[in-house]
């Protein structure tokens, strides 16, 4: 049965880990920052507001080598951080509400060209982005902890499963 506004990716293989506090987001990060594949990967990032997906990708853009301030795109959208051999993109879709928005801004362009893709809020641009390579999802329960599941929706996303 299809459910308007559900979108069935395919799942080849999820985990899930158990965030006690921060320094276990900034290990987490660290790891996947790790695995080459990441380099090429488009990751959404689920989750409430204050569940942690923006903690995720300043932990995981330091870890790749990105200095200085890393600033939230809520209101930009996206930021960009040329690294050495690829780029980082870094979306924040909250504020997204209409579709021509992606066309105008040239969203389609980056999601086509080389170099990693963390978009928060990907159902705000639903039908917009590609299949993503790994879905994350946080889900805050007491105080610091979280539980994140991780899904492959592509053999590239297995790779950078924990």
């Amino acid at each position: 049965m299809h459910v308007p506004g559900v979108r069935h990716l395919p799942i080849l293989e999820t985990r899930t880990q158990a965030w006690p506090d921060e320094a276990a987001c900034q290990q987490s990060a660290a790891l996947l920052a790790a695995r080459p594949a990441l380099r090429r990967a488009f990751v959404e990032l689920h989750g409430t507001l204050g569940a942690g997906k923006t903690t995720f990708a300043r932990h995981l853009l330091q870890a790749l080598g990105v200095t200085g301030r890393i600033k939230s795109p809520t209101y930009a959208v996206m930021e960009a951080y040329p690294l050495e051999g690829f780029t980082a993109w870094h979306f924040d879709f909250y504020r997204f509400n209409d579709p021509q928005e992606f066309e105008d801004a040239g969203f389609r362009d980056v999601f086509a060209s080389q170099g990693l893709k963390l978009a928060e809020w990907p159902e705000k641009a639903e039908g917009l982005l590609p299949e993503p390579d790994l879905r994350m999802e946080l889900v805050p329960l007491d105080g610091d902890e979280r539980r994140v599941t991780f899904t492959a929706c592509t053999p590239l996303g297995q790779e950078l499963l924990p």
